[in-house]
């Protein structure tokens, strides 16, 4: 150890560490560690040294060192290794693109418009027409909310990012290729979860061969994104076609790299936005008082919009302002997620330096990993009175706006909600991820009627198998039913 360093928790076993004790539940050891040493302490985790940062009034001074922490490393080695593409950081060599900067440009702005119209035609294309077998008027249909969640969410997206077979317009065989694409997309969708269900592993570094079926899913979902494959499609999103032309004419990965970077953009789209849906979800079905004040909201904004809601007529069309005119969905969507997103924001040393905090400075060495984990502050009763209980007007002022003062010792936090990260590598898909909870709210109150099988289910314990990668999915499903209105 070397002077002024911050103290050491190196765990009993050679090169794991904490490792498996961090894994099994990483709130707790966090809080444990917090208690013993005070609010900066290091972890030996799987031969790597992890600074865990945990006052939330020191996390800017973390942003503010640029200079000396790399934000990409940790990022490109996980993409590259997960997805098993070459490695993206343009100092490599395979690729002179700025991904942040593409990301940016495709999902933010006026990107973002085009993105919502699409998803909101889809969504209603797959709640409706493609599982129209199934809703049989005023028939309940029983189904796991976690799976409904999954294949509506899935389908929407991967139509809105990746587009549709071409020529299905104006076709003869319309309905029977709109079944072979649906097939296949939902067959996409099982190599999706197949694959996503051991990427915590190969985020942790172990090579993906030693998982058969998940490596041969990721193969396959490789091969549905040939770029082959998606100039066959039609209505691609901006983002695609422009990772396209990038991939095309700024790297040298060969086809199946190209493609497996779109595997990564799947993954990115989906992976967080799906158990995040199905946690908005659940809370309002779980309380009524929430789900009384969002049907409101959304009829409120229908109606001001001139949409009327039919099954035989034209599609509800809400734009990104009407959206964004919903305050109490946003605080329902905040708070689903905040009770179940365990994120990690990660930072390397890119030197030995002195990182300076509020009324300290510790010594971090070069290629130490600085985190933070911000669950700790979601769940922290300081901040978040009664901080396990779904309060689903939590971020809403006395006026009914967003909230934005939350305290601690009496001090205004700047930093008080993080599942997407912070800084300059804050997620740059979050608005539309958003968007999209909000338009799938939107469209089941207005179509369906839904209710819990048990209204007294417990809620399901969080998976924690995926901590530090963003929302935790439900350790068991919950079913739930859904009939359409009689509109």
């Amino acid at each position: 150890r070397r002077q002024g360093e911050p103290p050491l928790e190196n765990g009993f076993l050679p090169y794991l560490g904490c490792a498996l004790k961090f894994g099994a539940n990483p709130l707790e050891f966090l809080k444990e560690k917090q208690k013993k040493h005070g609010h900066i302490f290091t972890c030996h985790v799987a031969g790597k040294y992890i600074h865990f940062l945990t006052d939330p009034f020191s996390y800017h001074a973390l942003m503010r060192q640029g200079k000396h922490l790399d934000w990409k490393k940790f990022h490109f080695a996980t993409s590259a290794k997960a997805f098993g593409h070459g490695s993206i950081d343009p100092a490599e060599g395979n690729t002179t693109e700025n991904f942040h900067q593409t990301f940016i440009r495709t999902l933010q702005g006026n990107a973002l418009d085009a993105l919502i119209e699409a998803m909101m035609e889809n969504l209603q294309y797959v709640m409706l027409q493609s599982r129209a077998p199934k809703l049989q008027s005023n028939t309940w249909v029983t189904e796991g909310l976690y799976t409904f969640c999954c294949q509506v969410m899935f389908e929407s997206g991967f139509l809105t990012l990746f587009g549709k077979e071409l020529n299905s317009s104006n076709d003869k065989n319309l309905s029977s290729k709109q079944e072979t694409e649906r097939a296949r997309i939902l067959n996409a969708l099982e190599n999706f979860k197949e694959f996503d269900k051991i990427f915590p592993a190969l985020v942790a570094g172990l090579p993906i061969h030693l998982f058969k079926s998940a490596h041969s899913a990721r193969e396959k979902l490789g091969e549905a994104l040939l770029h082959k494959n998606l100039l066959k499609r039609d209505n691609l999103s901006e983002l695609v076609t422009l990772r396209m032309f990038l991939n095309d004419t700024l790297s040298t990965f060969d086809d199946m790299e190209k493609a497996k970077t779109h595997v990564a953009v799947l993954w990115a789209s989906q992976a967080n936005t799906i158990p995040a849906t199905f946690w908005t979800l659940f809370y309002l079905l779980k309380s009524p008082e929430a789900m009384r004040a969002a049907t409101k909201e959304v009829q409120s904004v229908l109606e001001s919009a001139e949409e009327s809601v039919s099954l035989s007529g034209k599609h509800i069309s809400l734009n990104r302002k009407q959206l964004d005119n919903m305050p109490i969905l946003d605080s329902i969507i905040k708070e689903a997620m905040r009770l179940s997103s365990a994120s990690m924001t990660f930072r390397v040393a890119k030197e030995d330096f002195t990182l300076h905090l509020e009324n300290d400075a510790y010594n971090i060495r070069k290629d130490d990993v600085v985190a933070l984990y911000p669950q700790l502050l979601h769940f922290d009763p300081e901040i978040y009175a009664d901080p396990l209980t779904f309060k689903y007007n939590r971020f809403l002022n006395e006026n009914g706006e967003e909230k934005t003062d939350f305290y601690r010792n009496g001090r205004k936090l700047k930093h008080y909600y993080m599942p997407f990260g912070t800084g300059i590598a804050k997620c740059p898909g979050r608005l539309f991820a958003v968007h999209e909870i909000k338009q799938f709210l939107a469209l089941i109150f207005s179509y369906f009627e839904i209710e819990l099988v048990d209204s007294n289910v417990k809620c399901p314990s969080l998976d924690q198998s995926r901590a530090g990668l963003g929302i935790l999915q439900p350790s068991n499903d919950v079913d739930f039913r859904y009939r359409l209105k009689c509109l």
